[in-house]
C-alpha cells in the first residue's frame, strides 16, 4: 500500500490511497481543473480512481467531489450526515454510499475503518486504512484527540496528522475572536502542541512515518512543526515529512 498527497492545507486537501487493486481518494478540495493538473505532476490517471471517501462537508473537503465523481463515474463514501449536509448545499452525485462511523468497510482489497471526531460538521468522520498487515491512519480536523481517537490510531504504521496552528500565532492572529475561538475550540482544529502530545502517546507502537498536514498558512510555520517532529522523532528510528498547500507530496510505501 502506498499513500501521495496532491495537497493539503485550508484551501483544499485531496489524498490519494492505492494498493495493487485499489485506488481511493480521501476527499477534495480542489476544483475540477486543479485537481486534474495536481494529479498530472504525480502522473497520475483520476480514471484509476476505485471510489472518493469524504470526512466532512466543509469546502476545503468537499468541494471538488461533485465535479470529480461525475467526470469520472467515480462512487463516493461517507457518513450520512455528511451525505445529508452535501444536499442540503445542492450537491448531487448518483453513486454515492452512506458507511456507519462505527463499523468497517471494504473497497476493492482495502479496509476502511471510519473513525468519528469531534469537529463543528455534520458528522465527521477521519479513516485508518487497512490492506494486509499495514495500516495507514488519516487524522486531520478534529479538536481535541478523545479515547477513542488515541485507541484507534494507536495501531498505525503511518500516520498523515493535522498540524493546523500554533497557539501563539493563533493568539496573535488578525482573524476575528470569534474564529479564532473555533479553531482553538474542542470542536476545531489541532494545535502543533495536540499533535505532539498525541504522537508522544503513541511513541511505543509501531508508528514508522508521520506526514504533517492541514497547516494554516496564516497561522502556523513549516519550521515550528518541524520542531516538533524532531523533538517527537528522537524517540525511535521514525520518518516524517511535511504536506503543503501549494505542492504534492510523492507517493511514499507503507
Amino acid at each position: 500500500m502506498r499513500c501521495a498527497l496532491l495537497g493539503s492545507g485550508s484551501a483544499g486537501n485531496a489524498t490519494l490511497v492505492q494498493s495493487a487493486a485499489t485506488t481511493l481518494l480521501v476527499d477534495c478540495g480542489y476544483s475540477l481543473k486543479a485537481f486534474e493538473e495536481r494529479a498530472q505532476a504525480l502522473d497520475f490517471d483520476p480514471t484509476s480512481l476505485t471510489a472518493i471517501l469524504v470526512t466532512h462537508e466543509h469546502d476545503d473537503h468537499l468541494g471538488g467531489v461533485g465535479a470529480l465523481a461525475r467526470k469520472y463515474s467515480i462512487p463516493v463514501y461517507s457518513s450520512r450526515g455528511t451525505h445529508v449536509a452535501d444536499r442540503a448545499r445542492g450537491g448531487t452525485v448518483a453513486d454515492w454510499h452512506e458507511f456507519s462511523a462505527h463499523a468497517a468497510f471494504t473497497v476493492g482489497d482495502l479496509e476502511i475503518h471510519p473513525v468519528p471526531v469531534p469537529h463543528d460538521a455534520r458528522e465527521p468522520t477521519q479513516f485508518i486504512v487497512v490492506h494486509n498487515d499495514a495500516r495507514l491512519g488519516i487524522l486531520t480536523d478534529l479538536g481535541t484527540a478523545t479515547p477513542h481517537v488515541v485507541q484507534q490510531y494507536r495501531t498505525c504504521d503511518a500516520l498523515v496528522l493535522e498540524f493546523n496552528h500554533d497557539m501563539k500565532l493563533l493568539a496573535e492572529s488578525q482573524y476575528p475572536a470569534r474564529l479564532k475561538k473555533r479553531i482553538g475550540s474542542v470542536y476545531g482544529h489541532f494545535s502543533n502542541l495536540q499533535a505532539h502530545g498525541l504522537l508522544m502517546m503513541m511513541a511505543s507502537t509501531q508508528l514508522r512515518r508521520v506526514v504533517a498536514a492541514h497547516l494554516s498558512e496564516r497561522t502556523n510555520h513549516p519550521d515550528l512543526v518541524a520542531e516538533q517532529l524532531e523533538s517527537w522523532a528522537g524517540v525511535g528510528q521514525i520518518q516524517w515529512t511535511i504536506a503543503a498547500q501549494d505542492r504534492v507530496l510523492p507517493w511514499f510505501e507503507i
